[in-house]
């Protein structure tokens, strides 16, 4: 397998498998009168504010966590009884693998002999983190080498490009990728293609991501700023109407169209005094800007967009009613509800597709990423103190370090134990011992072997304030009274 994978690398870099680039477009899959939804879902990730503030973060979040390999820790029945915290991890991490090779480096061509990455892990994370959040669906080509199964490469291609082609005795017969020029069209094996989606409950070869529920208020946001936008070149002054007495014959009704537009349209010919001949008026628009209420659109907009994505308005720069605690817990809900399950999909996603193609290589092998949960700084103290505090409560009450270390989730701690031949001193909170009276009260020594009258046991006491009954303190007890007859 080793040669394999070393005549595999050593063709790398002839190309991308399909080809991503050309002249023009034309009518591709997912166009329904000529109208690509896929493409306006892209689109609105460059015409709209909101939309690629919030979805280039998340996908630059997801995209930022490094990915390992490692190999499979094996189950053994053991359960840990923590609720918060998932302990030291057993697995056996895999430093050199051709699946971190290509994860890595997905995209690589020659250039004159020298290896240069067209997209690097982050970039190829992120872009396919954009068209997740916008269509719902990322698509990667796997690049074989002739004759040779392993992959030596992920090239992203654009989701409107791919169309599935659906299987009655397999579900996925494979996938079809048009060009860019929309003249060839390539057909791709199942095993070809890494697919990731958000579910598409009206398709199951499909997906849909959260900017197509709200791609209605996006158009709106876009046709409130294009009416604002006219607004000012239309002389920065409300439309209105010429009204003229008599019907104007075709040259007249241009001539008048040019030379209002010529002296008038436009923000620097703006407030110019007009002149209208005999028989026109200039009759206003009864609305004003100000009935648009263009102020509350544009936000209502951005509320509904940032509501879609689940985002929260910390993570937007969004800094009206902020201040640290909530800051903080944004960030901490950013990490844990968005951008981790996101992972765990992507995680998913490399396990069952990729890693199946490396062969006997894979197998009992994962992928996993870092988690990227945001550094507390006061909270990881707290953590420490409240674990460190349940584990000497454990062992002091005789429960086994190594078993109290895994309940509280703590790593297993050698116990460093001192003998010493002197007793224990009594801690500083057991009362003073009073002087032992003989018997009877006369000054009578009291006969051999017997404790002498109102000689303390600090064992006892101990137990008794405490409510210990451990084997220390049972020794204990019994050196002192020894102490006490000698």
């Amino acid at each position: 397998m080793a040669s394999l994978i070393g005549k595999a690398l050593a063709t790398r870099g002839s190309g991308p498998p399909v080809p991503l680039g050309g002249d023009g477009m034309r009518v591709l899959p997912g166009m329904v009168n000529t109208v690509n939804v896929e493409q306006a879902l892209m689109r609105a990730y460059n015409s709209n504010g909101t939309v690629n503030s919030n979805v280039s973060l998340l996908a630059s979040s997801v995209a930022g966590p490094k990915w390992k390999l490692f190999r499979k820790q094996p189950q053994d029945g053991r359960q840990r009884y923590t609720t918060s915290d998932k302990g030291s991890d057993q697995r056996t991490e895999i430093i050199q693998h051709a699946a971190l090779n290509v994860l890595n480096t997905p995209a690589v061509i020659d250039v004159d002999g020298i290896q240069v990455q067209v997209f690097t892990r982050f970039r190829l994370f992120e872009l396919s983190g954009i068209w997740l959040e916008t269509t719902g669906k990322s698509h990667w080509v796997v690049d074989h080498a002739e004759g040779n199964p392993l992959p030596l490469g992920l090239w992203p291609v654009r989701p409107d490009r791919m169309l599935p082609v659906p299987s009655r005795d397999r579900y996925l017969a494979g996938w079809i990728y048009t060009s860019p020029d929309g003249m060839s069209k390539v057909p791709l094996l199942p095993t070809e293609v890494i697919f990731n989606c958000y579910p598409d409950p009206m398709d199951p070869y499909g997906g849909s991501g959260p900017i197509r529920s709200v791609l209605t208020d996006i158009e709106a946001a876009s046709y409130a700023a294009e009416f604002n936008r006219n607004y000012f070149i239309n002389s920065a002054e409300p439309n209105g109407i010429i009204q003229v007495d008599h019907e104007l014959t075709d040259p007249q009704f241009n001539e008048l169209v040019d030379r209002w537009r010529e002296a008038h349209r436009g923000v620097a010919r703006a407030h110019r005094v007009a002149v209208l001949e005999a028989g026109q008026t200039w009759v206003p628009n009864s609305h004003t800007m100000r009935d648009m209420d263009f102020a509350l659109l544009r936000g209502t907009s951005r509320d509904i967009i940032r509501e879609a994505l689940g985002m929260h308005k910390v993570m937007t720069g969004v800094t009206d009613d902020v201040n640290r605690a909530n800051a903080q817990t944004g960030e901490e809900v950013f990490a844990s509800w968005k951008v981790d399950p996101r992972l765990g999909r992507w995680r998913d996603c490399l396990n069952s597709q990729l890693l199946p193609l490396f062969g006997a290589t894979g197998k009992d092998a994962e992928y996993d990423y870092i988690y990227p949960m945001p550094q507390n700084r006061e909270q990881d103290a707290l953590e420490l103190k409240t674990k460190t505090e349940a584990f000497l409560t454990l062992v002091t009450a005789g429960v086994d370090p190594d078993a109290a270390a895994e309940v509280v989730g703590l790593p297993a701690m050698k116990v460093a134990e001192r003998a010493s031949q002197a007793p224990a001193l009594p801690p500083g909170w057991v009362a003073a011992p009073q002087p032992a009276l003989p018997p009877g009260g006369d000054g009578a020594a009291a006969p051999a072997g017997v404790p002498a009258q109102g000689a303390l046991d600090i064992g006892e006491v101990l137990r008794a304030r405490a409510g210990w009954d451990s084997p220390a303190w049972k020794a204990l007890a019994a050196f002192n009274r020894a102490g006490a007859v000698r």
